[in-house]
Protein backbone atom coordinates (compact mmCIF):
# COMPACT_ATOMS: atom_id res chain seq x y z
CA UNK A 1 0.00 0.00 0.00
CA UNK A 2 1.33 3.43 -1.17
CA UNK A 3 2.22 5.88 2.06
CA UNK A 4 1.41 8.54 -0.68
CA UNK A 5 -2.11 10.51 0.71
CA UNK A 6 -5.17 10.60 -1.37
CA UNK A 7 -7.59 13.62 -1.68
CA UNK A 8 -11.04 13.28 -3.71
CA UNK A 9 -10.62 16.89 -4.79
CA UNK A 10 -10.51 16.82 -8.78
CA UNK A 11 -7.93 19.69 -10.40
CA UNK A 12 -9.01 22.36 -11.86
CA UNK A 13 -8.42 21.86 -15.24
CA UNK A 14 -6.81 18.51 -17.04
CA UNK A 15 -3.19 18.84 -18.39
CA UNK A 16 -1.50 19.29 -21.58
CA UNK A 17 0.11 15.32 -22.49
CA UNK A 18 3.46 16.76 -24.24
CA UNK A 19 5.33 15.62 -20.90
CA UNK A 20 4.84 12.34 -19.85
CA UNK A 21 4.29 12.76 -16.47
CA UNK A 22 3.47 9.14 -15.56
CA UNK A 23 6.73 8.10 -16.50
CA UNK A 24 8.28 10.50 -14.95
CA UNK A 25 6.54 9.92 -11.80
CA UNK A 26 7.89 6.00 -12.14
CA UNK A 27 11.26 6.89 -12.20
CA UNK A 28 11.30 8.94 -9.30
CA UNK A 29 10.97 7.66 -5.64
CA UNK A 30 9.90 10.64 -3.94
CA UNK A 31 6.51 11.52 -6.47
CA UNK A 32 4.73 8.21 -4.05
CA UNK A 33 5.85 9.93 -0.92
CA UNK A 34 4.53 13.29 -1.12
CA UNK A 35 3.06 16.26 -3.01
CA UNK A 36 6.79 17.90 -3.59
CA UNK A 37 6.31 21.36 -4.74
CA UNK A 38 9.65 22.99 -4.58
CA UNK A 39 11.33 22.66 -7.48
CA UNK A 40 12.38 25.70 -7.35
CA UNK A 41 14.05 25.15 -3.96
CA UNK A 42 15.31 21.38 -4.69
CA UNK A 43 12.93 19.04 -6.93
CA UNK A 44 13.08 15.24 -6.58
CA UNK A 45 15.57 13.54 -8.65
CA UNK A 46 14.85 10.15 -10.40
CA UNK A 47 16.10 7.02 -9.34
CA UNK A 48 19.19 6.93 -12.00
CA UNK A 49 20.34 10.31 -11.15
CA UNK A 50 20.41 9.07 -7.31
CA UNK A 51 22.36 5.22 -8.49
CA UNK A 52 24.42 7.82 -10.68
CA UNK A 53 25.81 9.28 -7.21
CA UNK A 54 25.76 6.34 -5.44
CA UNK A 55 27.29 3.74 -7.90
CA UNK A 56 30.67 6.13 -7.75
CA UNK A 57 30.46 7.01 -3.90
CA UNK A 58 30.56 3.19 -3.64
CA UNK A 59 33.54 3.48 -6.60
CA UNK A 60 35.22 5.67 -3.88
CA UNK A 61 34.79 3.02 -1.08
CA UNK A 62 36.16 0.27 -3.03
CA UNK A 63 39.44 1.82 -4.61
CA UNK A 64 39.67 5.30 -3.80
CA UNK A 65 38.72 8.88 -4.39
CA UNK A 66 41.47 9.91 -6.95
CA UNK A 67 41.25 6.13 -8.62
CA UNK A 68 37.34 6.51 -8.58
CA UNK A 69 37.59 9.50 -10.64
CA UNK A 70 40.17 7.98 -12.69
CA UNK A 71 38.17 5.64 -13.96
CA UNK A 72 34.75 7.98 -14.69
CA UNK A 73 37.34 10.67 -16.68
CA UNK A 74 35.36 9.89 -19.77
CA UNK A 75 32.05 10.22 -18.03
CA UNK A 76 32.41 13.42 -15.80
CA UNK A 77 33.84 15.08 -19.56
CA UNK A 78 30.90 14.19 -21.47
CA UNK A 79 28.99 16.52 -18.22
CA UNK A 80 30.50 19.14 -20.02
CA UNK A 81 28.91 18.37 -23.61
CA UNK A 82 25.40 17.68 -21.77
CA UNK A 83 25.39 20.91 -20.64
CA UNK A 84 26.49 23.00 -23.37
CA UNK A 85 24.39 20.83 -25.37
CA UNK A 86 21.47 21.82 -23.13
CA UNK A 87 22.05 25.80 -23.74
CA UNK A 88 23.42 25.65 -27.05
CA UNK A 89 27.10 26.54 -26.01
CA UNK A 90 30.58 24.57 -26.58
CA UNK A 91 31.79 22.66 -24.18
CA UNK A 92 35.24 24.72 -23.85
CA UNK A 93 32.60 27.62 -22.83
CA UNK A 94 31.36 25.33 -19.75
CA UNK A 95 32.82 25.73 -16.07
CA UNK A 96 31.80 23.55 -13.40
CA UNK A 97 31.20 24.41 -10.37
CA UNK A 98 29.33 23.55 -6.79
CA UNK A 99 26.62 26.28 -6.47
CA UNK A 100 25.60 29.09 -8.75
CA UNK A 101 26.31 31.88 -5.91
CA UNK A 102 29.74 30.01 -6.48
CA UNK A 103 30.08 30.22 -10.01
CA UNK A 104 28.50 33.88 -9.76
CA UNK A 105 31.23 35.31 -7.49
CA UNK A 106 34.19 33.96 -9.27
CA UNK A 107 33.20 34.78 -12.31
CA UNK A 108 32.22 38.51 -11.10
CA UNK A 109 35.46 38.48 -9.43
CA UNK A 110 37.28 37.66 -12.70
CA UNK A 111 35.57 40.71 -13.93
CA UNK A 112 38.13 42.89 -12.05
CA UNK A 113 35.36 46.00 -11.99
CA UNK A 114 37.42 48.95 -11.47
CA UNK A 115 36.42 51.84 -9.61
CA UNK A 116 34.12 54.29 -11.39
CA UNK A 117 32.33 51.10 -13.33
CA UNK A 118 28.47 50.48 -13.57
CA UNK A 119 26.43 47.46 -12.60
CA UNK A 120 22.94 47.90 -13.49
CA UNK A 121 21.11 44.59 -11.58
CA UNK A 122 17.79 43.78 -11.87
CA UNK A 123 15.22 43.74 -8.89
CA UNK A 124 15.10 40.00 -9.86
CA UNK A 125 18.48 39.78 -8.08
CA UNK A 126 18.98 37.05 -5.60
CA UNK A 127 20.08 37.61 -1.90
CA UNK A 128 23.65 36.06 -2.10
CA UNK A 129 24.39 37.57 -5.53
CA UNK A 130 23.04 41.24 -4.50
CA UNK A 131 24.77 40.92 -1.26
CA UNK A 132 28.29 40.69 -3.17
CA UNK A 133 27.41 43.10 -5.78
CA UNK A 134 26.45 45.49 -3.01
CA UNK A 135 29.79 44.83 -1.13
CA UNK A 136 32.05 44.96 -4.44
CA UNK A 137 30.45 48.30 -5.05
CA UNK A 138 31.02 50.01 -1.37
CA UNK A 139 34.49 48.99 -1.29
CA UNK A 140 35.43 50.03 -4.81
CA UNK A 141 33.32 53.07 -5.40
CA UNK A 142 31.39 51.41 -8.02
CA UNK A 143 28.23 52.80 -8.73
CA UNK A 144 25.38 50.20 -8.72
CA UNK A 145 22.45 51.05 -9.97
CA UNK A 146 19.00 49.31 -9.62
CA UNK A 147 17.25 48.97 -12.76
CA UNK A 148 13.63 50.56 -13.12
CA UNK A 149 10.87 48.04 -13.78
CA UNK A 150 7.94 48.35 -15.96
CA UNK A 151 4.15 47.34 -15.22
CA UNK A 152 4.81 43.72 -14.91
CA UNK A 153 7.64 44.45 -12.48
CA UNK A 154 9.94 43.37 -14.74
CA UNK A 155 13.24 45.60 -16.43
CA UNK A 156 11.80 48.44 -17.85
CA UNK A 157 13.46 48.03 -21.61
CA UNK A 158 13.11 51.97 -22.55
CA UNK A 159 14.71 53.09 -19.17
CA UNK A 160 17.01 50.23 -19.79
CA UNK A 161 18.69 51.50 -23.07
CA UNK A 162 18.59 54.97 -21.49
CA UNK A 163 20.89 54.55 -18.70
CA UNK A 164 23.50 52.04 -21.41
CA UNK A 165 23.46 54.98 -23.92
CA UNK A 166 24.12 57.46 -21.02
CA UNK A 167 27.74 56.23 -19.55
CA UNK A 168 30.28 54.09 -20.14
CA UNK A 169 29.73 50.57 -21.32
CA UNK A 170 28.35 48.67 -17.71
CA UNK A 171 28.11 45.14 -16.80
CA UNK A 172 24.04 44.32 -16.18
CA UNK A 173 23.14 41.49 -13.91
CA UNK A 174 19.56 40.12 -14.32
CA UNK A 175 18.17 37.15 -12.34
CA UNK A 176 15.61 35.03 -15.60
CA UNK A 177 12.85 34.36 -12.68
CA UNK A 178 13.51 35.70 -9.13
CA UNK A 179 13.60 33.71 -6.29
CA UNK A 180 10.50 35.44 -4.65
CA UNK A 181 8.04 35.63 -7.74
CA UNK A 182 6.98 33.90 -11.12
CA UNK A 183 8.26 37.33 -13.30
CA UNK A 184 10.64 35.90 -15.51
CA UNK A 185 13.05 38.86 -17.10
CA UNK A 186 12.95 39.41 -21.30
CA UNK A 187 16.49 38.48 -21.45
CA UNK A 188 16.55 38.01 -25.04
CA UNK A 189 15.56 41.98 -25.52
CA UNK A 190 18.10 42.56 -22.85
CA UNK A 191 20.72 41.16 -24.16
CA UNK A 192 20.27 42.77 -27.59
CA UNK A 193 20.45 46.12 -25.57
CA UNK A 194 23.55 45.42 -23.99
CA UNK A 195 25.22 43.97 -27.27
CA UNK A 196 24.35 47.16 -28.98
CA UNK A 197 26.12 49.47 -26.43
CA UNK A 198 28.95 47.40 -25.62
CA UNK A 199 28.38 45.94 -21.92
CA UNK A 200 28.80 42.81 -20.27
CA UNK A 201 25.55 40.75 -19.92
CA UNK A 202 25.18 38.20 -17.12
CA UNK A 203 22.44 36.44 -16.25
CA UNK A 204 21.63 34.39 -12.98
CA UNK A 205 19.36 31.31 -14.88
CA UNK A 206 19.13 29.33 -11.80
CA UNK A 207 15.02 29.08 -12.28
CA UNK A 208 14.94 28.67 -15.37
CA UNK A 209 17.84 26.28 -17.00
CA UNK A 210 15.60 22.89 -17.28
CA UNK A 211 12.19 24.99 -17.20
CA UNK A 212 12.66 27.19 -19.79
CA UNK A 213 14.08 28.03 -22.77
CA UNK A 214 17.83 29.33 -22.27
CA UNK A 215 19.82 29.09 -25.52
CA UNK A 216 22.46 31.08 -24.96
CA UNK A 217 22.76 32.39 -28.56
CA UNK A 218 19.38 33.46 -28.68
CA UNK A 219 19.26 35.57 -25.49
CA UNK A 220 22.88 36.77 -26.24
CA UNK A 221 24.18 36.83 -22.69
CA UNK A 222 28.09 36.79 -22.06
CA UNK A 223 27.36 34.76 -18.53
CA UNK A 224 24.99 32.43 -17.77
CA UNK A 225 25.03 30.71 -14.51
CA UNK A 226 23.10 27.76 -12.78
CA UNK A 227 22.35 25.37 -10.60
CA UNK A 228 21.95 21.50 -10.67
CA UNK A 229 19.60 21.09 -7.55
CA UNK A 230 16.44 22.56 -8.91
CA UNK A 231 14.48 22.51 -12.33
CA UNK A 232 17.15 20.40 -13.73
CA UNK A 233 16.77 17.40 -10.93
CA UNK A 234 20.26 17.24 -10.02
CA UNK A 235 22.29 16.51 -7.17
CA UNK A 236 22.81 19.50 -4.56
CA UNK A 237 26.38 20.59 -4.72
CA UNK A 238 26.14 21.21 -8.30
CA UNK A 239 26.05 23.43 -10.96
CA UNK A 240 27.83 25.20 -13.91
CA UNK A 241 28.14 28.29 -15.54
CA UNK A 242 28.47 29.21 -19.29
CA UNK A 243 31.12 32.06 -20.41
CA UNK A 244 31.28 33.49 -23.79
CA UNK A 245 34.11 32.08 -25.56
CA UNK A 246 35.63 35.55 -26.53
CA UNK A 247 35.34 36.93 -22.48
CA UNK A 248 37.24 33.86 -21.53
CA UNK A 249 40.32 35.28 -22.79
CA UNK A 250 39.45 38.26 -21.16
CA UNK A 251 39.43 37.21 -17.78
CA UNK A 252 41.37 35.84 -15.14
CA UNK A 253 40.40 34.29 -12.22
CA UNK A 254 41.47 36.20 -8.57
CA UNK A 255 42.15 32.86 -6.96
CA UNK A 256 44.21 30.93 -10.09
CA UNK A 257 43.75 26.88 -9.32
CA UNK A 258 45.70 23.78 -10.16
CA UNK A 259 42.11 22.23 -12.10
CA UNK A 260 42.83 25.20 -14.71
CA UNK A 261 46.12 26.95 -14.69
CA UNK A 262 49.64 25.26 -15.19
CA UNK A 263 52.54 26.39 -13.07
CA UNK A 264 55.80 25.95 -15.31
CA UNK A 265 57.85 28.66 -13.67
CA UNK A 266 58.98 29.27 -10.22
CA UNK A 267 56.80 32.95 -10.68
CA UNK A 268 54.68 32.18 -13.76
CA UNK A 269 51.50 30.55 -14.79
CA UNK A 270 49.18 30.12 -17.71
CA UNK A 271 46.04 29.51 -17.77
CA UNK A 272 43.64 26.86 -19.61
CA UNK A 273 41.84 28.35 -22.49
CA UNK A 274 38.39 27.07 -21.73
CA UNK A 275 36.26 28.36 -19.19
CA UNK A 276 38.35 25.76 -17.00
CA UNK A 277 40.61 28.52 -16.01
CA UNK A 278 37.49 29.12 -13.60
CA UNK A 279 36.95 25.68 -11.58
CA UNK A 280 38.91 24.17 -8.30
CA UNK A 281 40.58 21.22 -8.34
CA UNK A 282 38.33 19.77 -5.43
CA UNK A 283 34.78 18.70 -6.57
CA UNK A 284 32.19 15.74 -5.94
CA UNK A 285 32.49 13.55 -8.77
CA UNK A 286 30.03 11.68 -7.91
CA UNK A 287 27.57 14.67 -7.32
CA UNK A 288 28.66 15.69 -11.22
CA UNK A 289 28.24 12.37 -12.75
CA UNK A 290 24.47 12.90 -11.03
CA UNK A 291 24.29 16.08 -12.83
CA UNK A 292 25.51 14.60 -16.06
CA UNK A 293 22.38 12.29 -15.89
CA UNK A 294 20.27 14.84 -14.89
CA UNK A 295 21.76 17.24 -17.78
CA UNK A 296 20.62 14.28 -20.40
CA UNK A 297 17.30 13.51 -18.59
CA UNK A 298 16.18 17.02 -19.35
CA UNK A 299 17.89 17.10 -23.12
CA UNK A 300 15.64 13.63 -23.79
CA UNK A 301 12.48 15.08 -22.21
CA UNK A 302 12.89 17.94 -24.42
CA UNK A 303 13.52 22.14 -23.91
CA UNK A 304 10.54 23.23 -25.59
CA UNK A 305 7.69 20.39 -24.36
CA UNK A 306 9.18 21.15 -20.76
CA UNK A 307 8.83 25.15 -21.07
CA UNK A 308 5.12 24.01 -22.37
CA UNK A 309 4.02 21.92 -19.55
CA UNK A 310 5.72 24.39 -16.72
CA UNK A 311 3.92 27.12 -18.24
CA UNK A 312 0.55 25.44 -18.09
CA UNK A 313 1.11 24.17 -14.89
CA UNK A 314 2.17 27.70 -13.28
CA UNK A 315 -1.03 29.20 -15.04
CA UNK A 316 -3.19 26.35 -13.59
CA UNK A 317 -1.93 26.75 -10.22
CA UNK A 318 -2.52 30.73 -10.38
CA UNK A 319 -5.95 30.54 -11.58
CA UNK A 320 -6.96 27.86 -8.79
CA UNK A 321 -5.32 29.50 -5.83
CA UNK A 322 -6.72 32.68 -6.78
CA UNK A 323 -10.16 31.57 -6.78
CA UNK A 324 -9.53 29.68 -2.87
CA UNK A 325 -11.20 32.24 -0.34
CA UNK A 326 -8.43 34.10 1.85
CA UNK A 327 -5.59 33.11 -0.73
CA UNK A 328 -4.14 36.12 -2.72
CA UNK A 329 -1.27 35.22 -5.92
CA UNK A 330 1.63 37.58 -5.08
CA UNK A 331 2.76 37.35 -8.79
CA UNK A 332 3.02 40.72 -10.09
CA UNK A 333 1.94 40.71 -13.75
CA UNK A 334 1.07 37.76 -16.28
CA UNK A 335 3.81 35.85 -14.91
CA UNK A 336 5.04 33.03 -18.11
CA UNK A 337 6.69 29.91 -15.18
CA UNK A 338 5.67 27.54 -12.91
CA UNK A 339 6.79 29.16 -9.65
CA UNK A 340 3.90 30.41 -8.04
CA UNK A 341 3.98 32.72 -4.72
CA UNK A 342 0.53 32.79 -2.42
CA UNK A 343 -0.53 34.27 0.55
CA UNK A 344 -2.88 33.29 2.98
CA UNK A 345 -5.02 35.80 5.37
CA UNK A 346 -3.96 35.42 8.78
CA UNK A 347 -1.38 32.81 8.16
CA UNK A 348 2.14 33.85 8.52
CA UNK A 349 3.89 32.15 5.19
CA UNK A 350 6.21 30.00 7.44
CA UNK A 351 2.98 28.81 9.31
CA UNK A 352 1.38 28.18 6.32
CA UNK A 353 4.50 26.34 4.62
CA UNK A 354 4.30 23.97 8.57
CA UNK A 355 0.90 23.44 8.15
CA UNK A 356 1.07 22.25 4.05
CA UNK A 357 3.59 19.75 5.61
CA UNK A 358 0.91 18.33 8.20
CA UNK A 359 -0.94 17.61 4.49
CA UNK A 360 2.08 16.25 3.34
CA UNK A 361 2.03 19.49 0.80
CA UNK A 362 6.02 20.55 0.47
CA UNK A 363 6.23 24.17 -0.22
CA UNK A 364 8.46 27.13 1.26
CA UNK A 365 8.35 30.30 2.19
CA UNK A 366 10.16 33.08 0.79
CA UNK A 367 11.17 36.07 3.31
CA UNK A 368 12.02 39.46 2.29
CA UNK A 369 15.44 38.76 3.10
CA UNK A 370 15.76 36.93 0.19
CA UNK A 371 14.40 39.39 -2.36
CA UNK A 372 14.52 43.03 -0.87
CA UNK A 373 14.61 44.83 -4.24
CA UNK A 374 11.57 42.86 -5.51
CA UNK A 375 9.47 41.64 -2.70
CA UNK A 376 10.65 43.82 -0.04
CA UNK A 377 10.24 46.44 -2.25
CA UNK A 378 6.37 45.53 -2.54
CA UNK A 379 5.94 45.77 0.74
CA UNK A 380 5.68 42.21 0.80
CA UNK A 381 7.36 40.87 4.02
CA UNK A 382 6.66 37.11 3.00
CA UNK A 383 5.47 34.79 0.48
CA UNK A 384 4.46 30.89 0.28
CA UNK A 385 6.27 29.42 -2.71
CA UNK A 386 4.54 26.54 -4.65
CA UNK A 387 6.91 25.17 -7.82
CA UNK A 388 5.47 22.07 -9.85
CA UNK A 389 7.85 19.83 -11.70
CA UNK A 390 7.39 16.94 -14.32
CA UNK A 391 6.67 14.08 -11.41
CA UNK A 392 3.57 16.40 -10.49
CA UNK A 393 0.29 14.77 -11.90
CA UNK A 394 -3.24 15.66 -10.96
CA UNK A 395 -3.58 14.13 -7.80
CA UNK A 396 -0.76 16.38 -6.40
CA UNK A 397 -2.34 19.78 -7.45
CA UNK A 398 -5.77 18.39 -6.14
CA UNK A 399 -3.92 17.79 -2.44
CA UNK A 400 -1.96 21.05 -3.25
CA UNK A 401 -5.64 23.09 -3.65
CA UNK A 402 -7.42 21.24 -0.80
CA UNK A 403 -4.70 22.03 1.68
CA UNK A 404 -4.37 25.74 0.80
CA UNK A 405 -8.17 25.83 1.59
CA UNK A 406 -8.50 23.83 4.75
CA UNK A 407 -5.89 26.41 5.53
CA UNK A 408 -7.14 29.42 4.70
CA UNK A 409 -10.43 28.29 5.82
CA UNK A 410 -8.76 27.30 9.55
CA UNK A 411 -9.62 23.75 9.48
CA UNK A 412 -7.23 21.20 11.58
CA UNK A 413 -4.37 19.03 10.26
Amino acid sequence: MSSRPTTDTPPAVSRPHAVDTLSERRATEGAAKAHHFNAAGAALPTRATVEAVVSHLRREEEVGGYEAAASARDRVEAVYDSAAALIGARREEIAMFDSATTGLRVLVDALRIAPGSRILVSRSTYVSHALHLMSIARERGISLEILPVDGSRCVDLESLESLLAGGPPAIVSVAHIPTSSGIVEPAAQIGALVATHGGTFLLDATQSVGHLRTNVVDIGCDVLVTTGRKFLRGPRGTGFAYVKSDLVERLTPTAPDVRGSHWYAPLDWELDASARRFESWEASIAGRLGLGNALDEARARGVAPAEDWFVAQGDLLRRSLAEIPGTTVTDPGNPRSALVTFVIDGVAPADAVTALAERSVRVVSVPASHGQWDIGDRGVPSVVRASPHVYNDEADVAALLSAVAAVAGGGAA
